[in-house]
């Protein structure tokens, strides 16, 4: 099963937010098998961002993501990548297709909600970073469910 990294970012947080996200990947039909809260170092920040070390928007960017908490999730699910993309909308808040996420939460192209991986590759490496494979968890729907016992298990 394809898995995603999605990241509410402080402004997901500070809005108070963060169940109504996670509650679209939910009604979408996907897992959550992963979740954390963390407050961004700088040096966390430098190396999950490095492929934008030197563009225009790093620094004030880096001030955004170190203002609060945010809350990595690794969401499970048949091909989570690009539906969750849709789910939360274009990259820019303004330019988002009404009802996305971004499109109704959003500020603009940083301060809009949520990250997610774009590609299968790119979600093995940003799910290595934040989460150890024991901090992922496997689990069936049905698991809660009292489970019936056998003639066997009576004896």
């Amino acid at each position: 099963m394809e898995k995603t990294l999605v990241i509410i970012k402080p402004d997901g947080l500070c809005k108070r937010l963060v169940g109504k996200v996670l509650s679209r990947f939910e009604e979408a039909g996907f897992k959550i098998v992963g979740l954390k809260m963390l407050k961004l170092t700088e040096k966390i920040y430098d190396e999950f961002y490095t492929s934008h070390k030197g563009k225009f928007f790093y620094e004030p960017y880096k001030e955004f993501m170190l203002s609060a908490p945010i809350i990595p999730c690794v969401l499970e699910g048949k091909n989570v990548i690009n539906e969750v993309r849709k789910i939360i909308g274009n990259t820019d808040s303004k330019k988002a297709l009404s009802g996305t996420i971004r499109n109704l939460y959003g500020l603009n192209d940083r301060r809009n909600i949520v990250h997610a991986s774009d590609s299968p590759q790119t979600a093995e490496i940003e799910i290595n970073y934040f989460f150890k494979e024991y901090e992922l968890y496997s689990f069936n729907d049905d698991d809660w469910k009292e489970k019936k016992k056998t003639t066997d298990e009576h004896r």
